[in-house]
């Protein structure tokens, strides 16, 4: 599907009621036209090919997407690839976040690195960093944007000094469609331990404009970092309004903590890849941030909070800060 043929499919009146009556396969159908749609449309967005629709389009066609996901059955579609899922961040945005931590230009990261992502540890520690980061993470129901909901989003800033302690930090849950999530439960409640009264009664977070316009004004005064931050990126891409935006005009600089950990800490490469050497539980626990009897929380401001505590020591093992 071309990027004119999913504006098409986007914009075509749309009658929920003749898909959902329709039975599975009518609404399976649906659904692989919707994101096939999706896909052509984040990527003609992103690679810069078309500015003639606005990226409300993409994010609208997401919620039609997620309702029609929610009749089909969560369960269903649980180990469905999303095709809107990025698994890790550009080089080039990994650049730009060596690049403002350090108060350099993101050109001259491009030319030490020179496209050799093995040169990537030696940016990290060429100059000494500074300023505020934003740290954030997220809970959803599942690893598709584009069928799934946010539930849980926590925050923090921290100064990037070597005794600063994380600050402002909060906390807030969305709920869910009650129908089916009330009977079927919370998904993925087993990791996140998430439960329907935890969020019952809460706005959806797509329906909580005031959150959202607050969250994309903390994001374009300071340098967001997430762990995995390509799934945060992913996410709000297609759930935060003005994101995407804000995003390719440049107002947003995204840092992967978990790439700080693979590129500075050199016991990564020499643990078994089946021990996930860089999930942020296990690099905690080497940097002394979580005891070994302890297990991260996998909620939105505990997880924030364990990171830049986990980021600030790897950086004063490198005497990365300016103060």
């Amino acid at each position: 599907m071309n990027t004119q043929q999913a504006l098409d499919y986007a914009y075509a009146f749309y009658i929920p009621e003749f898909i959902f009556g329709g039975g599975y396969e009518v609404m399976e159908a649906e659904r692989q036209k919707g994101e096939e749609a999706l896909k052509a449309l984040v990527a003609a967005w992103n690679e810069g090919q078309d500015t003639s629709f606005g990226f409300d389009v993409v994010r609208e066609l997401g919620d039609r997407n997620r309702a029609l996901c929610d009749a089909i059955g969560e369960s269903r579609l649980r180990n469905t690839a999303s095709s809107l899922l990025a698994r890790s961040l550009s080089d080039r945005d990994i650049c730009q976040g060596i690049a403002t931590m350090q108060g350099r230009t993101l050109a001259s990261v491009e030319r030490e690195v020179r496209g050799d992502r093995n040169a990537l540890g030696v940016a990290y520690v060429r100059e000494k960093v500074s300023g505020t980061v934003l740290g954030i993470d997220i809970e959803t129901t599942g690893t598709a944007p584009e069928r799934g909901y946010i539930i849980n989003v926590g925050w923090e800033l921290m100064d990037l000094t070597s005794t600063a302690v994380p600050r402002d930090g909060e906390a807030r849950f969305f709920g869910l469609p009650e129908n089916p999530y009330k009977e079927t439960g919370v998904p993925l409640e087993n990791i996140h331990h998430i439960s329907w009264s935890d969020i019952e009664g809460k706005p959806l977070f797509r329906e909580d404009r005031e959150l959202q316009a607050r969250l994309l004004d903390l994001m374009t005064s300071h340098p967001i970092m997430a762990h995995n931050a390509a799934f945060e990126d992913s996410w709000f891409m297609m759930h935060l309004e003005g994101y995407a935006e804000a995003r390719r005009e440049g107002k947003i600089v995204v840092i992967d903590s978990r790439d700080i950990c693979r590129r500075l800490d050199g016991e990564v490469v020499s643990l078994p890849r089946e021990s996930a050497p860089a999930a942020l539980e296990n690099w905690a626990r080497r940097r002394g941030t979580l005891a070994e009897n302890e297990a991260e929380r996998h909620q939105g401001l505990e997880d924030t909070d364990l990171m830049l505590r986990t980021v600030q020591a790897e950086f004063n093992r490198k005497s990365m800060f300016a103060a």
